[in-house]
């Protein structure tokens, strides 16, 4: 009994001791970590009809926060503020949203693979022209993680595996829901890119 007793004290060490190696020198995430991070998007572009140049521009800035119950699972929560401007009418928009994220694969020891899903909950003043626009959208994705250091890693968002979003503008209504599952140049279409610290 007592040599059974030494040898699950002695697993239970050396799970410890793994976890924190883990947490404190190695690259990668442990329970207890807090990751601060986010993701911006930007794009210009212009056309030209019959002589008449319109440019379009938009940005995003999203900051996050995600908190490790375990290992390789997270939970997140998010903000996202951004603007868009076509020729002279510029729309705000923002969006909250919630969601969770698993790694699932280690591509060497600095990448870190993950799928995630979330819902978001957002609005849009449409130029404050007429009624705003709320939305609803749900979405699962992939994505990665490179660690330049063992605290700070860039973050690569790729596009949605399935998604569904939802908008009401006063009595208008309109859904869609995407799913790619052969379409594998999709998962790069709009990519995302931000930097994350752990503490």
């Amino acid at each position: 009994m007592k040599k059974i007793i030494l040898t699950v004290a002695a697993v239970f060490a050396l799970s410890f001791a793994n976890a924190q190696d883990k947490k404190e020198s190695g690259f990668g995430y442990a329970k207890g970590d807090i990751v601060l991070g986010g993701n911006i998007k930007m794009s210009s572009s212009t056309d030209e009809v019959g002589g008449v140049s319109t440019k379009t521009s938009s940005s995003m800035i999203g900051p996050d926060v995600a908190y490790f119950i375990d290992d390789n699972f997270a939970l997140e929560l998010g903000l996202a503020i951004g603007s868009s401007k076509v020729g002279t009418t510029t729309t705000a928009t923002s969006n909250i949203a919630v969601g969770a994220r698993y790694y699932f694969l280690n591509l060497g020891e600095r990448f870190k693979t993950y799928t995630n899903f979330g819902l978001n909950f957002g609005s849009n003043d449409n130029g404050g022209v007429g009624d705003k626009t709320s939305t609803l959208g749900f979405g699962a994705g992939l994505g990665m993680n490179y660690f330049l250091t063992s605290k700070v890693a860039i973050n690569f968002g790729l596009g949605n595996v399935i998604s569904y979003d939802s908008s009401k503008t006063g009595d208008n209504k309109s859904s869609s829901m995407n799913v790619n599952l052969n379409e594998f140049n999709n998962f790069f279409s709009k990519p995302t890119f931000g930097v994350a610290y752990k503490f």
